[in-house]
């Protein structure tokens, strides 16, 4: 005679509860875990800079040539430039930023202190007079902040000046405005050009502290 199995399956109302408790878990995460991303956005977006930044520093050493480093507000992006002494420099690397709804890196952040020390000039952008390949096609006018990391370290201005200057990243508190959501979620990047020092402030809601 054939023996009965003694296992059995779940009962419905064995699933039911499972399946409740996975969405009191999900009604409970989801917004912690939305509100965790958006908090980090103005973060992820000054260590995208800064990490550009350094990957041109280090191309500028490494081959023995200036490599132009533009954040490009007209394409919404960073850009990495060949300086390759040809007739017209040349597109390396293009990395979106985000939508200025959600971060802006375009203005000041209005109603923050700049850090002090160093006390540098704030970002500004100019149409780009010098342009770029891209593609086979010039690319030139776009509105832009430009730095070129020469092969000695240094970074200067197109013109050749030295560049001292803080850049920022902050959520505006409504698309097209430079109030930030929250000032303790403003970030800043500063740029020291004589050494090529690249630096990255927290503000704490009355003032930048660098963040180690």
């Amino acid at each position: 005679m054939r023996q009965q199995s003694k296992s059995r399956g779940f009962s419905v109302i064995e699933l039911l509860i499972v399946l409740g408790i996975v969405a009191v878990m999900s009604a409970i995460s989801i917004p912690y875990l939305f509100n965790y991303k958006r908090l980090y956005k103005s973060e992820d977006q000054a260590i995208k800079v800064m990490d550009i930044m350094r990957e041109t520093g280090q191309l500028a050493l490494t081959r023995r040539r200036s490599f132009r480093f533009e954040i490009d507000l007209t394409q919404n992006a960073v850009l990495v430039i060949d300086e390759n002494n040809a007739a017209v420099d040349t597109l390396l690397k293009k990395i979106p930023l985000d939508a200025t709804k959600d971060v802006r890196i375009d203005v000041i952040p209005s109603g923050v202190a700049k850090p002090n020390p160093p006390n540098y000039t704030d970002i500004t952008f100019a149409a780009d007079a010098i342009g770029h390949s891209s593609g086979g096609t010039t690319v030139t006018g776009n509105n832009v902040w430009a730095a070129r990391f020469r092969s000695d370290g240094s970074v200067v201005t197109t013109g050749g000046t030295p560049i001292n200057v803080n850049i920022y990243s902050f959520p505006p508190a409504s698309p097209g405005n430079a109030t930030p959501r929250n000032t303790r979620e403003v970030r800043a990047i500063t740029l020291a050009g004589l050494a090529g020092a690249i630096r990255y402030w927290k503000y704490t809601g009355t003032a930048f502290e660098p963040y180690q």
